[in-house]
């Protein structure tokens, strides 16, 4: 039993402290049985946005920490890259993984006012195609004054946008803000932030994160084209967006009283031969993240009866260009057999006849005038003139 706690104290005694301790402990790891750590120093950098420290020990490979969670590892450096700052107190973490075995960390930025007085449950989404709308609950232990303010930042230019609307609650406290022109906003990363106010105490800040792509709730397909007839049936349709353009579309269709089937397509159109009677529906999301996204809302139903010739009708469009066309058509037509005449009668001119001298008339019934003094193309001298005799 003695060698049982002698061995549990020299363990205590050995083993360092700093590697004993949490990541997320409320002080800083001192290694008391190394009055020379490898590591030294660790401090935040917001202006360059590092998490810096002083390097004595043999170390070649450090890993970097978020609240616990590893995001990159460096090797014989002095300082890891954070992708940006969040406004809330976070716990950053360095870890020596090949080397002298060793680990601390430090809270950026410090915690201020009561955690449970910030903005709850913070989600964004982008909604109707140039509308993006943010709400949030008061905090639960908020005080009365308490008024919230939100804004946009893109986390590549640091660029911000603050909200252009907001609704409040039935105490005043906003509780809600909408964007009217997304068009204006970045598509890259881009950071939802919050901020808090009161009188009597600091309000701590909530955030979220995210591309506006990824957070877009598309709206209803739009139907641009139908028509059908006995044989065949055509339905096109658009989904307009500001952020996305690879869509992924889901119809449901039904055919006379058969039940209703469902059936998922890249394509923006359907086609269907030998219809007869059906209705049709139509609802999209985006093809890239489609592993995650949710549908987007059902068109308006469409329902095509295709039973017979009579009752099928092209689109007015295509109706209008066939008649158009036709006119065209036919005016080409008589401008050609006009310019045909014409040549004809330029290449092969009418040939004059003689006059028949028993019956006082031209073979063909048509004269034609002779000017003697009028130049011909060929002349022709007389060598002799018989007279045959008059009646």
């Amino acid at each position: 039993m003695a060698f049982v706690w002698l061995a549990v104290f020299l363990v205590a005694f050995l083993v360092p402290v700093s590697s004993l301790l949490p990541l997320d402990h409320d002080s800083y790891p001192i290694d008391i049985s190394d009055p020379d750590p490898p590591i030294k120093n660790l401090r935040m950098e917001p202006e360059r946005k590092r998490l810096t420290w002083d390097l004595h020990g043999n170390v070649s490979e450090i890993t970097c920490l978020i609240n616990s969670k590893d995001f990159t590892k460096v090797w014989k450096s002095t300082y890891c890259s954070i992708p940006y700052l969040s406004c809330q107190a976070t716990n950053y973490s360095i870890r020596v993984t090949k080397g002298q075995p060793f680990s601390t960390w430090i809270q950026y930025p410090s915690q201020e006012g009561n955690p449970r007085a910030a903005a709850e449950n913070l989600t964004c989404w982008v909604h109707d195609v140039d509308f993006l709308t943010c709400s949030w609950a008061v905090g639960r232990e908020a005080p009365r004054d308490v008024q919230y303010s939100l804004y946009l930042e893109n986390l590549d230019s640091y660029e911000k946008w603050p909200c252009s609307q907001y609704t409040a609650d039935e105490q005043g406290t906003n509780v809600q803000c909408r964007f009217h022109n997304i068009s204006v906003l970045s598509k890259d990363q881009t950071r939802f932030l919050v901020n808090g106010t009161s009188s009597g105490s600091k309000i701590p800040c909530s955030e979220t994160s995210d591309k506006l792509a990824k957070i877009e709730v598309l709206a209803a397909p739009n139907v641009t084209s139908r028509w059908c007839n006995q044989s065949y049936l055509f339905m096109q349709w658009q989904v307009k967006s500001h952020l996305n353009d690879d869509f992924k579309y889901e119809l449901q269709m039904q055919k006379g009283t058969e039940p209703a089937y469902k059936e998922e397509i890249y394509k923006a159109f359907l086609e269907l031969n030998n219809p007869g009677t059906y209705t049709v529906r139509v609802r999209a999301r985006d093809a890239t993240f489609s592993h995650y996204k949710p549908w987007g809302p059902w068109s308006v139903h469409q329902h095509f009866v295709c039973e017979d010739e009579k009752g099928a009708r092209l689109p007015v469009w295509l109706t209008s260009l066939l008649i158009a066309l036709g006119t065209l058509l036919i005016a080409v037509g008589f401008v050609l057999l006009f310019c045909r005449f014409s040549v004809m009668q330029k290449l092969f001119p009418p040939i004059p006849h003689m006059k028949d001298h028993i019956n006082g008339k031209l073979q063909n019934g048509r004269t034609m005038t002779w000017d003697p003094d009028q130049d011909s193309q060929e002349e022709c001298p007389v060598a002799e003139v018989q007279v045959l005799g008059e009646t």
